[in-house]
């Protein structure tokens, strides 16, 4: 195998930097269509780039290609010659890139995307509908976990796309491209027989004395809660810590303790969980996007999917109460 690719190698490094694909493909239409002019309009480029094209390839070969009769160019055998080789050369790295694009999972019939479980309730539904109207051959995966652990996944590329809070994240995006579709605040959440005083913003030094249960760390929650605390000046007595928002609500109403909630979801739970504003001095919110690697920025799925996200993320601006 060393042997071979090296071998391989050699003999690319002596093909000028001249011979590009994109020549080659402008070389082939215009032997299909005779002259520069109507190369130019199959193309949809102008024919001074058509001509500079073929003038450029012709010196990467290092052969004449073409003689002028008048103003028409006329191919030579060299030309034809080079014609053949170049229609396999371009048909085989067109299957390559699409054989590569396969083993990559890039473009396929599949898409895997990874959400907070928060998610679930409104915004992953809509955006799953949305997608099946426009791409209804598409099959997608559907992984639920907490940020940092949905981050991670797209990092080992086991994700095509993740829906996040960027807000409690390090996102790096110079790698990774981030399309925003709404902002939400946390809310003090408590049982619906919580005597909870809703006639002003919860301070939360008003319940140093309650019981809490919060997410595990990782959680889109997580750092907020904490920050939260340090700011009230004391360190809450937490129940216990679980691994995704429907145990901690689960807990919520039955009285175990109080948590710190996004607004997203007292809509389903509004009868059962009350949820009161925070206190200015401990108002968080999450920035909830869509994330996915920058280099596959132009993946028909992922293109798919951002152009419903900007629809999803429009209808909040125009309905700010869609999500709370």
């Amino acid at each position: 195998m060393a042997i071979l690719l090296g071998e391989t190698f050699g003999k690319l490094m002596k093909i000028d930097a001249e011979i590009t694909f994109r020549k080659l493909e402008i070389f082939i239409a215009f032997m299909e269509k005779g002259n520069i002019a109507r190369t130019a309009e199959t193309l949809g480029i102008s024919g001074v780039s058509v001509h500079r094209a073929l003038h450029t390839l012709e010196e990467g070969v290092r052969c004449p290609l073409f003689i002028h009769k008048g103003r028409n160019l006329v191919p030579l055998p060299s030309a034809y010659t080079l014609l053949e080789h170049s229609q396999e050369a371009v048909a085989l790295m067109a299957r390559g890139i699409e054989e590569t694009r396969q083993a990559a999972g890039v473009g396929q019939g599949r898409l895997r995307i990874g959400t907070l479980y928060s998610l679930t309730l409104e915004t992953v539904p809509r955006l799953i509908m949305g997608m099946k109207l426009r791409r209804p051959e598409l099959e997608m995966d559907l992984t639920m976990g907490s940020n940092q652990m949905l981050l991670n996944m797209l990092e080992d590329g086991v994700l095509d796309a993740i829906l996040i809070s960027i807000s409690e994240s390090e996102i790096d995006r110079n790698r990774l491209e981030v399309l925003p579709l709404f902002q939400d605040d946390i809310f003090l959440a408590a049982s619906s027989t919580f005597p909870l005083d809703t006639s002003k913003f919860a301070d939360l030094r008003d319940y140093h004395s309650e019981k809490f249960v919060s997410l595990a760390e990782g959680f889109a929650t997580y750092n907020g809660f904490q920050e939260a605390f340090h700011i009230a000046g004391f360190e809450p007595e937490i129940v216990t810590r679980v691994n995704d928002i429907f145990s901690m609500i689960s807990l919520v109403q039955a009285g175990v303790g109080l948590a710190l909630m996004p607004g997203r979801m007292k809509k389903v739970y509004e009868n059962s969980v009350q949820l009161l504003k925070l206190a200015e001095p401990y108002q968080m919110q999450q920035s909830i996007a869509i994330v996915f690697a920058r280099n596959r920025e132009l993946d028909p799925n992922l293109l798919a999917l951002a152009a419903e996200g900007r629809m999803y993320a429009r209808s909040i601006i125009d309905t700010p109460n869609a999500v709370l």
